[in-house]
């Protein structure tokens, strides 16, 4: 009788236990969402920077009674673009868009606003990346759906434009509730 040694053993083992995470992975509800530990939690602190005149908000001015959209953006960011006509309409709608820029040289972000528009109520900017690592930023454009208790109830990952309706108009309403 041939002896069954551990290392014969291993590779059948990792590759079910890898196929088990892949098959879980496949029937999350929604498999394009990024999960957070920051949904239902107070927004984290932000120590961002004025950009040029334009106003700027800290953590605490999310906790106004209001229910906003928080955007980190950048103007190197093709995504961002795309999404920024999406972000116009939610202002021209009334809703407070909050923006942080990242990584952006002012001249650089200043030009984005300027050819793009401006829905932005106020301004932040994220010079060294801190604040982007203590939101759970992944990569840009990432939008936070925050209440009026500045509390996250939605964190969204990738431009909004195809998801108003689906994703962030739903969240908007929750969160007014």
């Amino acid at each position: 009788m041939a002896r069954i040694r551990p290392l014969m053993i291993a590779p059948p083992v990792i590759f079910a236990a890898l196929a088990g995470l892949f098959a879980a992975g496949m029937y999350r509800d929604n498999p394009d969402e990024l999960p957070s530990t920051l949904i239902d939690r107070p927004v984290p602190d932000l120590e961002g920077v004025q950009l040029a005149s334009y106003p700027t908000f800290s953590s605490s001015d999310l906790a106004d009674g209001e229910v906003k959209i928080v955007n980190f953006f950048a103007s190197w960011c093709p995504p961002c673009r795309a999404e920024h006509p999406a972000l116009m309409e939610l202002s021209e709608e009334g809703v407070p868009v909050y923006g942080v820029n990242k990584s952006d040289p002012e001249d650089n972000a200043l030009a984005f606003i300027e050819e793009m528009g401006n829905p932005y109520r106020a301004i932040a900017v994220d010079r060294n990346g801190r604040d982007s690592i203590d939101w759970g930023v992944v990569a840009l454009p990432e939008t936070f759906v925050v209440d009026g208790d500045g509390v996250i109830v939605l964190k969204f990952s990738g431009p909004i434009h195809g998801v108003m309706d689906t994703i962030i108009r739903p969240a908007l309403a929750e969160a007014a509730e």
